[in-house]
């Protein structure tokens, strides 16, 4: 990695980030650092959904995203799942490894909902024997279809070994994940990964793992405390993710 910057002071890191945005996606922006091995994420509160057909504003959602998602990395990493997580700079903005993004979105489920009920005609809150495990082909222009393994290795995604790493990545961190989030109340119903390769080609989980990317069902009542208020419009969007904000933080 270079210099250790865990433990800059402000001034130091103010002349680390630089102004070049490199990035600006739906829920983030990238800026570039003094240092290569090193980006800035900030987190928006900007929130859509249907592609990009329905957009909005959640108060405090970058800085629910953000803490929750460096809190489960973290996690992650003592479990041992390697992760992109540097240092978190404030609420909103953490330093992570610039990495090469792989274009798959790795998607495991638990539980049917979304996307799931409705391709397959089945109901919500269907319990699975063992998570589902699917990919998605990261490309906005073609929504995002869902592929297989073959798919990924014709169109060159991936490499055998990469898809078979995010394959147990992703169900460890299912593990892991349910567990914790059982332990703070909340059913853990599906959720989205993504991954990038490092400069030496190891495959890492970045991103983030936040109410945008997850559902989350209180365990006694089934209430939603994830995106799908914003999507669905149910309402009390805003508190549903401070909700898990008190969950994760007490």
């Amino acid at each position: 990695m270079g210099q250790e910057y865990k433990d800059i002071n402000k001034e130091e890191l103010d002349n680390l980030v630089t102004d070049e945005q490199l990035y600006e996606g739906k829920a983030k922006k990238v800026f570039a650092t003094e240092d290569p091995n090193l980006v800035l994420v900030s987190y928006k509160d900007d929130a859509t959904a249907f592609d990009g057909t329905k957009r909005g504003t959640i108060r405090g959602k970058g800085a629910v995203n953000n803490q929750m998602s460096n809190y489960l990395m973290n996690l992650l990493e003592n479990e041992g799942i390697p992760t992109h997580l540097y240092k978190e700079v404030n609420e909103t903005d953490t330093l992570v490894k610039h990495v090469d993004i792989i274009p798959l979105e790795v998607i495991v489920r638990n539980i049917s909902a979304g996307s799931f009920a409705n391709h397959y005609g089945v109901e919500e809150g269907i319990v699975f024997d063992q998570p589902t495990f699917e990919f998605s082909y990261k490309n906005d222009d073609l929504h995002d279809p869902l592929l297989n393994s073959s798919h990924a290795l014709a169109l060159k995604l991936a490499t055998p070994e990469e898809i078979k790493t995010l394959r147990e990545y992703a169900l460890k961190v299912n593990d892991i994940l349910k567990e914790f989030f059982l332990s703070c109340g909340v059913t853990l119903v599906d959720f989205k990964l993504e991954f990038g390769r490092t400069p030496d080609g190891t495959v890492i989980l970045a991103d983030e793992i936040s109410p945008d990317t997850c559902r989350f069902w209180d365990v006694e009542t089934g209430e939603k405390l994830d995106k799908d208020r914003f999507r669905r419009d149910l309402g009390n969007v805003e508190d549903a993710y401070q909700e898990m904000m008190h969950r994760i933080f007490g």
